[in-house]
C-alpha cells in the first residue's frame, strides 16, 4: 500500500528559503509593458487579430475549463513521453496510464483547462470525453526506436484527424536550432495554418536542440535562447506557447566562444537593461518575446523527482509573478498514484488562484 505524502498547504513553506525573495521581487522590465492574463483575456487580446470565431470560440473553451476558469491561467496535462521516451519509461512507474482512459481521467479529475495528448489516446476515448474537457492533439513527436536514436520531431497525425475527433487544439514541437529546424518550421506553420482555417486554437513547444548548446551550461535554457524561439513560435502563429523555465543567460556570446564562430545576433542590452540572473527577470524575457504576452507563456513542470511538490510551485510561482499564464505538467503528475498527481496539480492550480502571488 502506497504512503500518501503530506503537502504543507501553504505556499511560502513550500517555497522554503526561497519564499521571500521570489514573492516580493520587483521585475526588471515593468509590467505595464505585458499583456498580462485575466478573465478577458481572449477579448482584450484575440478579438482583433486574424483568428475566426471558431478559433476564439475554442481559446475560450481552454481559459473557461477546470478550476482556473476565467482567470486567464491555464494548467493542462500533456502526455506525450510515450512516444518521446517510449511507454515503459514513462508508464512503469504507473502501469494504470498504459489505459488511455486514465490519462483523461487525471486530467478531469486535477480540474484541469485541456488534456494535451497523442492521437491515439484521445482517438481511443473521444465519444466518451471531448466534450467533458478541451483535447489538445499533439501532431508530432520524436521517437527513440530507431537505431541509432535520432532527435527529429516528425508528424504522427493530421489536423484533420484532430479535428474529427473533437479536438479544441493542436499542439507541435519544434527543435529550433537543429539540422532539422527548417523542415519542422515548414511543416508546423503550414499545420497551424489548416488549424486555424478549421478553427482550432494552436500549442508550440518551442524547445532547443543542438549539441553546440551545451557547454561549460546547458543553454538549451538560456533566456535569451530560448525567448528567440518563443518569437520565432508566434511568428508562426502559434496562439499559446510552451517553454523550458530559464536558468541561465546569454547562450549566444557561450556557444560562439566555445564554438569559435560567429553565432546568432544578440544585442547586450538585453543582459544590462532587460534581465538580470534572477529566474523571474528571466522568465520575463521569455514573455516579451512572445509578443509581451499576446501569445500566453506556459512553462514546463519538469521531470519528477523527489520534491516535486516544491519544484512545481516554485515554477508555478515564477511564471505567474513574470507575468505567464499558466504550467504544463506531465511526469510529476502521472508517475505518482493518481490521487497524488491530483493533488500536485491542484497545489499548482492554488498559485494561480491566490490573490497573494501577483505579477512582479
Amino acid at each position: 500500500m502506497t504512503t500518501m505524502l503530506v503537502v504543507p498547504d501553504s505556499i511560502e513553506s513550500l517555497l522554503g528559503q526561497e519564499a521571500e525573495e521570489l514573492l516580493t521581487y520587483k521585475a526588471k522590465v515593468p509590467k505595464d509593458l505585458l499583456h498580462l492574463p485575466g478573465s478577458d483575456f481572449v477579448d482584450r487580446v484575440w478579438l482583433n487579430s486574424d483568428r475566426s470565431p471558431q478559433v476564439l470560440r475554442n481559446l475560450q473553451l481552454l481559459y473557461s475549463t477546470g478550476r482556473l476558469a476565467n482567470t486567464g491561467y491555464l494548467s493542462i496535462l500533456p502526455v506525450d513521453q510515450g512516444i518521446e521516451h517510449s511507454a515503459g519509461a514513462s508508464f512503469a512507474p504507473n502501469p494504470l496510464y498504459f489505459d488511455p482512459e486514465n490519462i483523461v481521467k487525471l486530467a478531469i479529475g486535477a480540474g484541469c483547462n485541456a488534456v494535451a495528448t497523442t492521437l491515439g489516446v484521445l482517438g481511443a476515448v473521444s465519444r466518451k470525453y471531448a466534450h467533458k474537457i478541451p483535447f489538445i492533439v499533439k501532431l508530432n513527436h520524436n521517437e527513440l526506436l530507431t537505431y541509432p536514436n535520432q532527435f527529429d520531431q516528425i508528424m504522427f497525425a493530421s489536423v484533420e484527424q484532430a479535428w474529427n475527433l473533437g479536438a479544441a487544439a493542436v499542439g507541435a514541437t519544434i527543435y529550433f536550432g537543429s539540422e532539422q529546424s527548417t523542415r519542422q518550421i515548414q511543416e508546423v506553420s503550414q499545420a497551424f495554418k489548416r488549424a486555424h482555417e478549421l478553427g482550432m486554437g494552436t500549442i508550440l513547444w518551442c524547445y532547443l536542440r543542438n549539441s553546440a548548446f551545451k557547454q561549460d551550461q546547458d543553454y538549451h535554457i538560456a533566456a535569451d535562447l530560448t525567448g528567440q524561439a518563443n518569437h520565432l513560435g508566434v511568428t508562426i502563429e502559434a496562439d499559446i506557447i510552451k517553454q523550458k523555465l530559464p536558468e541561465n543567460n546569454n547562450g549566444y556570446e557561450a556557444i560562439a566562444k566555445a564554438t569559435g564562430k560567429s553565432y546568432g545576433k544578440t544585442d547586450k542590452r538585453i543582459y544590462s537593461d532587460l534581465t538580470t540572473d534572477h529566474p523571474i527577470d528571466l522568465t520575463r524575457y521569455q514573455v516579451l518575446n512572445c509578443y509581451c504576452g499576446r501569445a500566453g507563456l506556459i512553462n514546463s513542470g519538469g521531470a519528477s523527482g523527489k520534491n516535486d511538490f516544491a519544484e512545481a510551485v516554485r515554477t508555478a510561482v515564477i511564471n505567474k509573478r513574470a507575468g505567464g499564464t499558466g504550467l504544463i505538467s506531465g511526469r510529476k503528475t502521472f508517475q505518482r498514484p493518481f490521487e497524488e498527481g491530483i493533488r500536485l496539480f491542484n497545489a499548482i492550480q492554488d498559485v494561480y488562484l491566490s490573490k497573494d502571488v501577483t505579477i512582479a
